[in-house]
């Protein structure tokens, strides 16, 4: 029970959750991870960096190392949702101050939103291959104007928009329960298009062997390493959207064991094991087809018309559905309520996210290879990495873990600071971002050139952000009382 709390900063989706509330296992956390990981996005990467010039086993081992190195902030900023039950933006109060949050949780959201978009167009692709299996042939006609898209793929995209939102006017609990139905049946189906693959390439060798075209023989030495550490970073920032949001899961964890457990299976270990799928698949389309084809849906279309490609289309379809409403929906969504308790609940907040994703043009966010790795990846990982170092160095460093619960409810508490805002928190937020703010707008094409140290900043966008917030944070709060 909350003491004197006031009533413009608490819902009941806000408020922080009870013992009988706290009921997720390590196997709920796993699940909830191998539903968001086994997504098209994810069979995209490795395939990606194949194509950018890694050999594919550099190629999985660079989205394994940026996995391993995500968990990391991952479990400790998770520690704060399960020790106290409160979600992201309540966290974010601590550091940031009672209005100040609402700075990194929309710009969370904005990313999310933006990310619900993109899973909801390639939902949208799969039902187009799957009515286009059916039909026999290609459906749709001439691209509509300014949209860039046929009017049978905007049904498409729509009818599957459509399909999220009457999940999401469910609730929380129905998206538990979609994970931990979804994610048994997903690993199976990747495992059984690896085993056709292998099957139709005529084994592992060949399959592999398609990776490696006249054009794609795989970069060395120098040129590898200036691939590699912007890839690395791509990897980092690709999960550096929940490393800050996760607390809006572990607050339902049964204990530190369960959170901690249940993110490191689920997480490294399935990212890794679907980005080899990816890669490999894709390899072995060369062999079969004549030509890589990277997107899984594409290549399911070129599958035939049967009962398997049907099966797998609703897979995939399952797929984006168990990943866009868990990683995609909830942040934005407590965001929201954040903003205005009183009058957004999670439910207004989803249906406002979902409406968010279509109006983002998300189709268009992920048309080349390098836009999606280092315009968009990369990009977001320059505003992520400085929010999380500030948080993290707040609960971690100035408090050692400690918070006044009573206090992340109230206007005139310890977490006030000046008018409900911490200005130590805004001027390390701005250190963290500006210095890839050059490398990010020469990245979308918007400068012709930058200079090598603001390149340099940018190839290791999270990295640079997530360090520099954390430290002027913490030299700014120097003497504050924890």
């Amino acid at each position: 029970m909350l003491h004197d709390p006031d009533p413009s900063l608490l819902s009941d989706d806000l408020a922080p959750t009870a013992a009988a509330e706290r009921t997720w296992t390590a196997a709920d956390l796993a699940a909830l991870w191998i539903g968001m990981v086994v997504c098209v996005p994810t069979y995209l990467l490795a395939g990606g960096l194949v194509d950018l010039g890694m050999r594919w086993w550099q190629a999985v081992l660079t989205i394994g190392l940026g996995n391993l190195i995500v968990l990391v902030p991952m479990v400790l900023t998770g520690h704060a949702g399960t020790r106290y039950g409160i979600a992201f933006p309540v966290l974010a109060r601590a550091s940031f101050g009672v209005r100040g949050a609402h700075v990194p949780a929309l710009a969370r959201g904005l990313v999310a939103g933006g990310w619900f978009g993109i899973q909801t167009w390639i939902g949208g692709s799969a039902i187009y291959q799957l009515l286009g299996a059916l039909h026999g042939s290609a459906i749709g006609g001439v691209d509509l104007p300014v949209l860039g898209i046929n009017g049978a793929e905007l049904g498409c995209f729509l009818t599957f928009w459509a399909l999220q939102v009457v999940i999401l006017v469910r609730g929380i609990a129905s998206i538990k329960a979609l994970e931990r139905w979804a994610a048994p049946f997903l690993v199976a189906m990747g495992l059984a298009l690896l085993g056709w693959a292998w099957w139709r390439a005529g084994g592992l060798g060949p399959m592999l062997a398609g990776a490696r075209t006249s054009h794609q023989a795989g970069v060395a030495g120098t040129r590898f390493w200036a691939l590699f550490f912007p890839s690395l970073t791509a990897m980092v920032g690709f999960w550096a959207t929940l490393s800050l949001n996760i607390p809006d899961f572990t607050r339902y964890a049964r204990s530190q064991r369960d959170q901690v457990l249940g993110q490191a299976l689920g997480l490294p270990v399935f990212m890794m094991l679907f980005a080899f799928i990816g890669v490999a698949v894709t390899s072995a389309t060369v062999v079969i087809y004549g030509e890589p084809i990277a997107d899984p849906t594409a290549l399911l279309g070129r599958m035939g018309s049967g009962v398997a490609v049907i099966a797998s289309l609703v897979a995939l379809t399952l797929a984006t559905l168990s990943t866009n409403l868990a990683a995609n929906v909830v942040s934005p969504a407590n965001a929201l309520v954040n903003l205005m308790p009183r009058r957004i609940d999670f439910r207004t907040g989803a249906l406002i996210t979902a409406g968010l994703g279509i109006a983002m043009f998300p189709w268009k966010l992920i048309e080349s290879t390098r836009g999606y790795i280092f315009t968009w990846l990369v990009g977001y990982s320059a505003l992520l990495g400085p929010i999380g170092g500030i948080i993290l160095a707040d609960y971690l460093l100035l408090r050692r873990t400690r918070l006044v619960v009573d206090a992340l409810f109230q206007r005139h508490g310890p977490y006030a600071y000046r008018h409900g805002i911490n200005p130590a928190a805004m001027l390390a937020l701005l250190a963290g971002v500006a210095p890839c703010v050059p490398g990010f707008l020469h990245a979308a094409g918007l400068v012709e050139r930058v200079g090598a140290i603001f390149a340099a900043f940018y190839t290791y966008a999270w990295f640079v952000g997530f360090v520099l917030a954390a430290s002027v944070y913490l030299l700014a709060m120097r003497g504050h009382r924890r």
